[in-house]
C-alpha cells in the first residue's frame, strides 16, 4: 500500500526574472515568497500559503510557460505505476522523482512528499503488483 495527493502547484515561468514573476505570484496571491539560498535552487521560489494548501512553486524553465501539477507520494515507483494504469506516460526522470505525462498531454511530476501533515491528508492505494 501507498499513499499519494496533490501536493504543489507548479508555475513554469520562461523568464530571465524570476524575482520579478515571484514579486507577481505573491501579490496574486497576498503570501511572502521565500528564496532558498542553497546551490541548486537558483531556478525556485517557493511562495508561502497556508499549511492546509498544496504548497504553490514558481520554476524559471526553459520551455513555454505553463502551470503543472505535482503529487506527492510515499512511494514514487508504485505511484507512477498506478498511474500509468490509469493511462499516464513517464516522460523523463530527474533526481529522484518523475515527469509523467496524462492522456490529454498535460505534464506533471511524481514527487515524494512535500508537506509535512502528508500521512495524514493523503489517499491510501492498494499496490496489487506486490
Amino acid at each position: 500500500m501507498h499513499k499519494s495527493r496533490l501536493g504543489t502547484i507548479v508555475i513554469d515561468c520562461a523568464t530571465s526574472d524570476l524575482e520579478r514573476d515571484g514579486t507577481f505570484w505573491s501579490a496574486v496571491f497576498g503570501c511572502d515568497v521565500e528564496v532558498s539560498n542553497l546551490p541548486g535552487d537558483e531556478n525556485y521560489l517557493l511562495l508561502k500559503t497556508l499549511p492546509d494548501q498544496p504548497k504553490t512553486l514558481l520554476q524559471k524553465v526553459s520551455h513555454p510557460s505553463r502551470v503543472h501539477l505535482d503529487i506527492e507520494t510515499d512511494d514514487v515507483e508504485a505511484e507512477v505505476r498506478r498511474l500509468e494504469k490509469l493511462g499516464a506516460t513517464r516522460v523523463e526522470k530527474v533526481r529522484d522523482w518523475w515527469v509523467m505525462e496524462a492522456p490529454s498531454g498535460h505534464r506533471f511530476c511524481v514527487v515524494k512528499p512535500q508537506r509535512p501533515d502528508f500521512d495524514s491528508g493523503a489517499k491510501s492505494w492498494d499496490d496489487p503488483d506486490t
